[in-house]
């Protein structure tokens, strides 16, 4: 038991070890699994590295690769435009349209795209008269469900690993829960944060007014780890965005030519829609969807058609994130070896029913997710609550699901990339109140998440 203890001591110190130096914790992870295994659990380093998970590489690499081609060619700009122009003045729906928008954009690949939008969404309250929390908590919950679509890293980790596990997690019942507890939230702030009142407003500058429109060259995060970046590019485009709404001349339409979708641009949507339909039509014919080899074969055709943006959507293949599931992942396989899993699951006994203990483990994997990475808090957590599952008196789907989403919808704490972005790209004599906001929402999601998803999902399952 004290190589098990140990084992897990150091699982812990290498997660606190990344955070305080800032580096890569996919890469300790690795190193620190190879040393573990080899040292302590007498395993050759052949099978150490069978523990890396080839089927995630595949997914991530597929996925990121295929919207890359749509963010190189322009697909992902041009969609965005249009939905904002389509709202046009309607301050009540505008929240509304950028929710929406942030889910598309959080499903195609990588979460944390998603914060495309906090540059362009978080200056507009100030032209509608919403409130910045608003907007804020419709971005953060739009990233929070696109993240567990099933062509999108969260649900990529989540049901992967589940499904690694023997656990039959399907992902669109894990998208349809992170949907729906996101809409809850949204509905929330818009209660709390004045939204049903925009029904009867129009907006400051009079009847008619359109939106502005926006560079097409958007500041989107080249991969999910980096908080500096994200918010260096927010603030500059920030800037630009209060330049173009607080500037002397009035905004104007956009030529209705400048909104056309190009011939590259046409295929790339049909391809998009294409890999959509099939996931869902296999998925109800009951066979089981490979996304990444799909991704890759959606990928060829746009690749032909577009040689240019298929080389450079190749730089942009999210290999940080493949690291980072990759070594995690490995190390929770050194330690299923020498059997500190289910050493836990034991400990998770002890804490008395098992409808308890998976509260105890979403609340935990929420508050960590707060102030770390969601990603690698679901590659670390999902394996480890398995024991959770094993007596049989709770369904496994239902608390993996849990556990996701209750990591995710934490993220617009100001602590985390999310709600830093947002408090970058809000005015600065606006930040102080926007990070207490922030942090209450955060470390309330902290709570009412296990509460409200145990109960809806997990508590039914264990009567």
């Amino acid at each position: 038991m004290e190589w098990q203890i140990l084992a897990l001591a150091i699982f812990v110190g290498v997660f606190v070890l990344a955070t305080l130096r800032k580096v890569h914790i996919g890469v300790l992870m690795f190193a620190a699994a190879a040393g573990v295994g080899v040292w302590m659990a007498g395993m050759t380093i052949d099978k150490v590295v069978a523990g890396f998970p080839i089927g995630i590489l595949v997914l991530l690499v597929g996925v990121t690769y295929f919207f890359a081609i749509a963010q190189a060619n322009g697909t992902i700009d041009r969609i965005i435009e249009m939905a904002i122009t389509k709202v046009g003045d309607r301050a009540f729906f505008l929240p509304v349209a950028f929710f929406a928008l942030t889910i598309g954009i959080s499903a195609m690949g990588s979460p944390l795209a998603g914060l495309v939008m906090a540059p362009i969404g978080m200056p507009l309250p100030k032209r509608y008269g919403i409130d910045r929390m608003l907007m804020g908590i419709a971005i953060g919950s739009g990233l929070s469900a696109g993240g567990f679509a099933p062509t999108s890293l969260f649900g990529i980790v989540t049901y992967g690993t589940a499904r690694a596990a023997g656990i039959d997690l399907d992902p669109l019942v894990l998208f349809s829960v992170a949907l729906g507890t996101n809409l809850l939230l949204l509905a929330t702030a818009y209660v709390l944060f004045g939204g049903f009142k925009l029904l009867h407003t129009r907006t400051a500058d009079g009847f008619g007014t359109t939106v502005p429109r926006f560079s097409a060259s958007r500041p989107t995060p080249s991969h999910p780890f980096e908080r500096e970046g994200n918010i260096a590019r927010g603030q500059k485009a920030t800037a630009k965005t209060v330049q173009v709404l607080e500037g002397g001349e009035p905004p104007t339409e956009a030529p209705a030519s400048s909104l056309r979708l190009n011939r590259n641009q046409i295929i790339t949507v049909l391809c998009m829609a294409g890999l959509v339909l099939t996931v869902i039509l296999m998925s109800i014919l009951g066979a089981n969807p490979d996304i990444g080899v799909l991704c890759f074969a959606f990928a060829s055709v746009l690749t032909l058609c577009d040689p240019q943006s298929g080389k450079s959507a190749v730089s942009k293949i999210d290999w940080s994130t493949v690291l980072l599931v990759g070594g995690i992942i490995t190390f929770v396989g050194v330690l299923q070896t020498m059997g500190a899993v289910a050493l836990l699951g034991e400990a998770a006994g002890a804490v008395g029913t098992p409808l308890l203990a998976a509260l105890v483990i979403c609340a935990i994997g929420g508050l960590v997710s707060a102030f770390a990475s969601t990603t690698g808090m679901l590659a670390a957590l999902v394996p480890l609550a398995l024991p959770l599952v094993a007596s049989g008196d709770i369904a496994g789907w239902a608390v993996i699901a849990a556990l996701g989403v209750c990591s995710s919808i934490v993220d617009v704490s100001p602590f985390s990339t999310v709600g830093a972005t947002f408090v970058a790209t809000v005015d600065a004599d606006e930040r102080p109140r926007i990070t207490r906001l922030l942090t209450r929402w955060g470390l309330s999601m902290v709570v009412a998440g296990p509460l409200l998803l145990v109960g809806a999902l997990v508590l039914p399952s264990s009567l």
